[in-house]
């Protein structure tokens, strides 16, 4: 109980021992099957959503994979660290670090921190991540703004992946992470001045990740490589100066 207790002081949510029908919220922490879970009361039940550490589907199993697809060529050849600033379920984040890139993570959704925090710490227990001395990304909690602002040292490339408006009302209905990751976070209004904010701090580049339906978030891009249904644009900066390492 000490443990559910301290999360809930952190983050200043209400404590249950047990679930009701007079209870108000409909979003719900617990730890799962050794996961941190969210749930709603559609998957009270079930495991609910965690943050997912294992490689994707068809993905080597060796570290570092090799760095090919949409992603990696966005972020380019050159690029050792990258800032994701958007970071929400870590996905993206998790692809890069598999891809041997120093990965830093900003999210500023202490529930979604909270998640992210908790995958991590799975991420560096496997037999594998010990023996070749890895690390997890690091992750700052935060409005990303601010934090990009902070950086002691530019990142070679800050990595968005804002939240956009669905293409049409009826179109067919996103998955459940997204869907929850938007009713947490909204729907990222202020993406304009982190693209600006990013655009100023990066020491390479920019990398803006955007369904393909919509227009480039900062103008036309220097760059774009397409997916199935993602983009990723690319906005070269003139800064220069890239970072060693964001831990000193």
């Amino acid at each position: 109980m000490l443990l559910f207790q301290q999360l809930a002081e952190r983050l200043a949510v209400p404590l249950y021992q047990s679930l009701n029908a007079n209870i108000p919220e409909n979003l719900f922490l617990s730890w799962r099957e050794g996961c941190l879970s969210l749930l709603d009361r559609e998957n009270i039940k079930k495991r609910g959503l965690t943050v997912d550490i294992e490689h994707r589907h068809g993905e080597q199993r060796s570290w570092p994979i090799a760095k090919s697809g949409p992603l990696a060529q966005a972020l380019g050849r050159k690029t050792r660290t990258v800032v994701d600033a958007t970071a929400g379920w870590g996905q993206d984040s998790l692809a890069m670090f598999r891809m041997g890139y120093e990965v830093v993570c900003v999210e500023h959704s202490p529930v979604m921190a909270v998640l992210l925090a908790d995958g991590f710490a799975r991420l560096a227990k496997p037999d594998w991540m010990r023996q070749l001395n890895l690390a997890p990304p690091q992750l700052l909690t935060g409005n990303a703004i601010d934090i990009l602002e902070q950086l002691p040292v530019k990142p070679d490339c800050i990595y968005l992946d804002p939240m956009f408006p669905p293409k049409r009302k009826k179109s067919a209905l996103a998955k459940k992470a997204i869907v929850v990751l938007r009713d947490l976070v909204g729907d990222d209004a202020d993406k304009e001045q982190l693209f600006a904010t990013a655009l100023k701090i990066a020491g390479k580049r920019v990398v803006v990740k955007s369904p393909g339906y919509a227009e480039p978030l900062g103008g036309r891009p220097n760059e774009s490589f397409q997916g199935k249904l993602l983009r990723y644009d690319v906005y070269l900066t003139q800064n220069g100066v890239s970072m060693k390492c964001l831990n000193g």
